[in-house]
């Protein structure tokens, strides 16, 4: 058997009501940067029976618009516009099965958090401390709830874990950007 290795996380996939509105969201929140459109409406849609069975979604859909964007220096963010709206369901909540939310390291975490909230998320929680295995000064999370419903934790850890003394392995970190080192 061939051993097959995972390098890294690629892209997260977000789907938005609107791709302007999420676009104008993820800028102002988040600081994406827009790299490049694989389609649009001069397009013809992806649809049809393969399309559907490949996302697992109702028949009928059509995906109208894809766009990714740059987040600092982790994955990138492909963001998805659907004509099918009628048969969409609302976002996860945090307790459905599934994937259901995505988490983004800041370095400020009060500042990260305005910010998006500025941007139209919803704050479902003040930053908590992380506990236990995580746990350490300045190391802190919360969950924000972006304009379309999806689940986004902001995280933070600028401290050593306690998790670090019992094993070489750890946690993907981004570097510092040099904005903030320099």
């Amino acid at each position: 058997m061939t051993h097959i290795t995972v390098r890294g996380l690629d892209h997260i996939g977000v789907t938005g009501p609107n791709i302007e509105e999420a676009e104008t969201f993820l800028f102002e929140a988040f600081g994406v940067e827009f790299i490049y459109e694989t389609l649009n409406r001069s397009q013809p849609p992806f649809e049809g029976a393969a399309v559907e069975q490949m996302i697992l979604g109702p028949a009928g859909l059509s995906i109208s618009r894809i766009r990714m964007y740059k987040l600092g220096t982790g994955p990138t963010l492909e963001l998805f516009e659907y004509d099918a709206v009628e048969v969409q369901r609302p976002a996860l909540r945090g307790c459905d099965l599934g994937w259901q939310h995505i988490a983004l390291y800041v370095d400020d975490i009060d500042a990260a958090l305005a910010r998006a909230v500025a941007a139209g998320a919803e704050k479902l929680n003040d930053p908590w401390d992380l506990t236990r295995a995580e746990g350490g000064p300045g190391n802190k999370f919360c969950f924000i709830k972006a304009p379309w419903g999806g689940l986004i934790e902001l995280i933070t850890y600028p401290s050593p874990k306690p998790y670090e003394q019992d094993t070489a392995l750890r946690r993907w970190k981004p570097p510092v950007s040099p904005s903030v080192s320099g």
